[in-house]
């Protein structure tokens, strides 16, 4: 097995998943990693997550499956409803591929689990850390988020696009034992909730209006203006908002996957590379995945632009895949009128009829498996 990336020097700028997931991957390989937080702290920026079977792998390789499972909730599957509370169809993904691991966790709680990793395996982690000059190093990652200054580095200013959709997140305590995420759909909107670990619900509203907000999740926003918005929703969707303390709000913009992802010395991953929408679940799955790839990439060829050009070729048509099929659920999610109705009425039928045939429709996603992936 090939080990180039022994004593090599790693700087990954950004302690979020993707950079500390790579941070582990690369420090277990004997790479020299230091990450560069400019926050004071790891926080809890954000709120739930799921990882699919697809991350899984991954942080099981990297021997993380007893501190995530400590600190998570097991997910069955998804459960669609309609605007009243109604079950439009089921889909219980665990079932369908016994022995692989859904989760639904807190991201901060994510965080730390990889935070642990990450020093565990040699890496420095530096928080409070701006960057104005680069650290010396012979690879610079950019795991910097949305707005990475790496990725305008490699591909210039870029024009973003509003989706004309505004989202709200929330947590709610709830210790009702329910294995399955849910969704509620409507005309223009929907509702995702699932439990997390300790006690916690969590809480995602999309709808559809002619304002937007700014990206990112720290502005906060009155919860009666979400209240009011999913005020025709029926089910348990009422009481969770009733229980709603505070809430974040922010713009859903639709960005292209970079189309430089590298330069020889410096590359992007997670959403520096290629941001979705979070209507498949999969921003921290595909951050994870391109953490693993990297460093297997880097491992298994010596040259490292090469190693770096290889990396891309192996993540761009997956990730591509999923920015479509998550660009796809939004309009599926907010159907209106007959296309609503028929809509329903298929989904319905196949999750009575045929269920495995509307399981199978994901298997290209959750089945993929980072680890065995041939990069040399």
């Amino acid at each position: 097995m090939s080990n180039h990336l022994k004593n090599r020097s790693v700087a990954v700028i950004g302690g979020g998943v993707a950079g500390l997931c790579a941070a582990v991957a690369l420090s277990q390989r004997g790479a020299h990693v230091s990450v560069h937080e400019r926050a004071p702290a790891l926080t809890d920026v954000g709120a739930g997550l799921q990882l699919s079977p697809n991350a899984g792998r991954v942080l099981s390789e990297l021997g993380l499956d007893a501190a995530l499972d400590a600190v998570s909730v097991r997910s069955a599957g998804v459960v669609l409803h309609d605007r009243a509370g109604q079950q439009v169809a089921s889909l219980p993904l665990a079932a369908h591929r016994p022995g692989a691991a859904f989760r639904m966790i807190h991201r901060a709680r994510l965080i730390e689990v990889l935070a642990a990793a990450a020093r565990d395996a040699g890496a420095t982690i530096h928080l409070g850390h701006q960057i104005t000059d680069p650290p010396k190093a012979d690879l610079l990652i950019g795991a910097d988020g949305l707005n990475s200054t790496f990725r305008r580095k490699l591909n210039g200013a870029e024009k973003l696009f509003f989706t004309g959709q505004t989202a709200w997140r929330a947590l709610i305590e709830d210790s009702i034992d329910d294995p399955f995420a849910r969704v509620f759909m409507g005309p223009k909107q929907h509702l995702v909730s699932y439990r997390l670990g300790s006690g916690f619900r969590n809480i995602v509203a999309v709808q559809e209006r002619p304002g937007w907000t700014a990206e990112g999740w720290s502005h906060e926003d009155d919860p009666r203006n979400l209240r009011a918005a999913f005020a025709g929703f029926g089910g348990p969707v009422p009481d969770w908002l009733s229980r709603v303390g505070s809430v974040g709000i922010w713009g859903l913009f639709r960005h292209q996957v970079a189309r430089h992802w590298h330069d020889g010395r410096h590359v992007i991953i997670g959403d520096a590379a290629h941001p979705t929408l979070p209507f498949m679940a999969q921003g921290a799955v595909m951050a994870i995945e391109d953490a693993w790839i990297l460093a297997q990439s880097l491992d298994a060829i010596a040259d490292q632009p090469a190693a770096l050009a290889r990396f891309q070729a192996i993540r761009e048509p997956r990730v591509r895949r999923v920015v479509e099929a998550a660009n796809g659920n939004a309009r599926n999610y907010h159907l209106s009128g007959p296309a609503r109705v028929i809509g329903h009425l298929g989904l319905r039928t196949l999750s009575r009829l045929a269920p495995g045939a509307l399981l199978r429709r994901f298997d290209w996603l959750y089945d993929y498996d980072p680890v065995a992936e041939r990069v040399a």
